[in-house]
């Protein structure tokens, strides 16, 4: 009898939590308008990079710094094979091409994939004998390196458009419904940020649910024990090298999907979203959430994703209303209450806001 109460209890939590998250834009555009759904757009892809992150970090404890690069690779990957940007630098090439060097979003979304990973290996093979500080350091120059890139290849062949960014990308299509226009389906209509939240909350789902399987696998088994003890690990057997390149691929492919979709939605790109800065905040969501705990990492993600749209709606007004204007800029007071946190969550639960329960139980 206890079971079943309990069966049912699960999965009437189960339905609430669908229900929730179908409701949850409508809700959030109903409080505070399109502006927060955008946000929680955003929050959703801040997952799916961290998730990708946490499998480098957490499970194969690698050090990244250089992951946006991925991100950038899979968003310019998408920017010019789905806009008309190639074929207009590029002329006398595309004229060799039914519809010029302007391909299916669909088509592009599989090339991003293969890319990044390719790179993720790349990137992997020079850093095999590296750990800790000077494994942070490489992996932050390639960051670096990508967005320089990025920023000058603008001439002599104009390739990326330079710090101008490329414009004119073409949404995400799926049977018929195009994800920047609002869906009528005659009892109601869904509007086109709508149609976003659910596209990269499946996305989110389903990477979520490959790294569950990853983790208990023998695959994850394998990053674990690479993570704890590199040297025990190879005298166990384990291949350490194919399992580090794997982690790098794997982790470097969710965040050219997450890419990919950053520059469907946004219709522009340009190498100012992939700065350092960015890598260090999926870095910190992955550490502050719970560094290798799944519902950790996604929690870290949506906490650090939200709490600058909270902070800047609160601390401009809240200044203005004490000093007249505004003191310290909420940029600054961003940077601040992160650095803080990071130093609290490793003083005093290093295991993240939600650990894992045996490192809790140590």
């Amino acid at each position: 009898m206890l079971n079943s109460w309990a069966r049912l209890n699960r999965s009437s939590y189960f339905w609430i939590g669908v229900l929730a998250l179908i409701l949850l834009p409508w809700i959030a555009g109903i409080a505070g308008g399109n502006y927060w759904v955008r946000v929680l757009d955003f929050a959703l892809l801040y997952i799916v990079l961290a998730l990708g992150l946490n499998v480098v970090v957490g499970f194969a404890g690698l050090l990244d710094l250089g992951y946006i690069a991925f991100y950038a690779l899979g968003a310019y990957s998408f920017a010019l094979l789905a806009s008309p940007h190639l074929t207009q630098q590029f002329g006398q090439v595309a004229e060799f091409f039914p519809a010029g060097l302007h391909f299916s979003p669909w088509m592009v979304v599989i090339f991003a994939i293969i890319l990044t990973a390719i790179f993720g290996v790349i990137l992997g093979f020079p850093t095999l004998q590296l750990r800790g500080d000077y494994l942070a350091i490489v992996t932050l120059g390639f960051g670096e390196i990508i967005r320089i890139f990025m920023n000058n290849l603008d001439r002599p062949l104009n390739l990326t458009n330079g710090p101008k960014g490329i414009m004119a990308i073409d949404p995400l299509r799926f049977s018929g419904i195009t994800f920047s226009k609002p869906l009528d389906l005659g009892f109601i209509q869904i509007p086109g940020l709508y149609l976003v939240f659910y596209l990269f909350l499946a996305l989110a789902i389903l990477v979520a649910f490959v790294c569950l399987r990853l983790q208990y696998s023998r695959i994850g088994r394998a990053w674990v024990a690479i993570r704890e003890d590199e040297i025990a690990a190879k005298a166990m057997g384990i291949n350490t090298r194919n399992m580090k390149l794997m982690a790098f691929a794997i982790g470097a492919s969710f965040a050219g999907v997450a890419g990919v979709l950053f520059a469907a939605f946004q219709g522009f790109v340009s190498p100012e979203s992939f700065t350092l800065w960015e890598s260090i905040v999926v870095l910190a969501m992955v550490v502050l959430g719970g560094i290798g705990h799944i519902p950790g990492v996604i929690l870290g993600a949506v906490l650090l994703a939200i709490f600058p749209e909270v902070l800047r709606a609160v601390a401009a007004p809240l200044q203005n209303a004490i000093f007249g204007h505004v003191v310290i800029d909420v940029e600054i007071i961003r940077q601040l209450i992160y650095g803080l946190a990071l130093v609290l969550i490793m003083l005093y639960r290093p295991g993240g806001i939600w650990q894992k329960r045996e490192t809790n139980a140590s």
